[in-house]
């Protein structure tokens, strides 16, 4: 019952995740196409409102530039002998006499940039030519710096504002959208992870009772049966373990490589029996390795399996086990049809011949094994000449 409990919570786990991972690219990048399509129009919207606003503070300069032009044409009507000149935080003034000489400036700075570039970025300058005055003053000019950065901003605020709530809308559709699959799901997964549960025992008792029977007496029937048998322990082993890796610990301990190679190979021989294929092996003894027992089985087992599987009849097999300075080679060699892409067969699902059948996803536990415990792989392969599957354990 534990072992049910274990194995539905670490599929339902990964499948949940899964989902999650799912659902949030979707709604992520179907928010971004929404956004993309808005954009367009907000772009002309945007011009429309900065060429509106240009306008609006064009306009506040002229209206305060004909308030300067009348402050000084009103102080040539006085007699007063000081002329308080109007100042302003937000507009430069540049008044000038009948030359280009600059009378006076409240930015000088700015007022010679704005007499050599008129149409400067970031400025609007408005220039009224003054009639006779007190000041003797021929041209005024008042310049203000303006920037779209508010309307920017607005724009900015504005696209993640809509950004978010399509993102949530769409979430929520998505996921009301798939919980009819949701519960097909948990449907499918308790009857998978039921079946593999109760698929435990009779394997167990159909091995058990076969060994017994094989030795009272050994024939063709019972071998091909055995090895039939083997086949299905070990695709069931492939599953059990492909459920459970991202929740159950597998400790390490102190094993015996050797004596372990050894004993699975012992498995395989009828096997390979049936193609009248010859396994050599070549085993040095003493060698330990400091790692969980299952995960290495299922390195030897699936590597073994599939080199029996790609290889044709009256074939060979080599397997060698040795030490190479601090390093342990454990490495299979076949006489089989070769791998046509090495990358490929590493993914869960694939299968370099979908006519010899399987789940494809030995090797991709082979790999995620390797790539948890630091052990290097290396496939070296010619078509229609074999392979060569090592393994460097450090």
């Amino acid at each position: 019952m534990q072992h049910l409990l274990l194995v539905k919570k670490g599929l339902g786990t990964k499948l949940i995740e899964k989902d999650k991972r799912y659902i949030y690219t979707l709604a992520f990048f179907y928010s971004m196409l929404i956004i993309f399509v808005v954009s367009i129009p907000a772009y002309f919207y945007i011009s429309v409102e900065k060429k509106s606003y240009k306008q609006a503070q064009m306009q506040d300069l002229q209206h305060y530039t004909y308030g300067v032009e009348k402050s000084i044409y009103d102080f040539s009507r006085t007699n007063k002998h000081i002329f308080n000149f109007p100042r302003s935080l937000f507009y430069t003034s540049c008044l000038y006499g009948s030359s280009t000489k600059l009378l006076f400036a409240t930015d000088e700075a700015l007022c010679k940039t704005i007499t050599t570039n008129r149409s400067q970025d970031g400025v609007l300058s408005k220039e009224i030519l003054l009639s006779t005055n007190r000041l003797q003053a021929g041209r005024l000019i008042i310049a203000k710096r303006f920037s779209y950065k508010n309307i920017y901003t607005k724009a900015f605020i504005a696209a993640l504002f809509l950004g978010a709530i399509i993102f949530f809308m769409t979430l929520f559709f998505i996921k009301i959208s798939l919980r009819p699959l949701e519960k097909a799901n948990r449907y499918l997964n308790v009857f998978f992870n039921d079946a593999m549960h109760e698929l435990k025992t009779p394997l167990g008792v159909m091995q058990l009772n076969l060994e017994f029977l094989r030795d009272k007496g050994d024939s063709k029937v019972l071998r091909r049966l055995y090895n039939s048998m083997q086949s299905i322990i070990l695709i069931y082993e492939d599953i059990e373990y492909h459920i459970k890796y991202t929740h159950v610990e597998y400790k390490a301990e102190n094993l015996n490589f050797s004596h372990f190679l050894q004993n699975r190979i012992n498995v395989f021989l009828d096997l390979a029996g049936i193609k009248n294929i010859i396994i050599e092996e070549n085993i040095e003894d003493g060698l330990f390795l400091n790692i969980n027992r299952i995960e290495v089985q299922r390195i030897i087992d699936n590597t073994i399996s599939n080199a029996i599987k790609y290889s044709p009849k009256d074939t060979q097999i080599n397997i060698r086990l040795y030490k190479d300075n601090e390093y342990i080679i454990f490495s299979v060699k076949d006489q089989g049809v070769g791998i046509k892409d090495t990358q490929k067969i590493f993914e869960r699902y694939a299968r370099e011949d979908v006519i010899q059948g399987g789940f494809g996803i030995g090797l991709s536990i082979v790999k995620h094994i390797c790539d948890k415990n630091g052990i290097e792989i290396s496939v070296d392969t010619k078509l229609s000449q074999g392979s060569l599957f090592s393994y460097k354990f450090s």
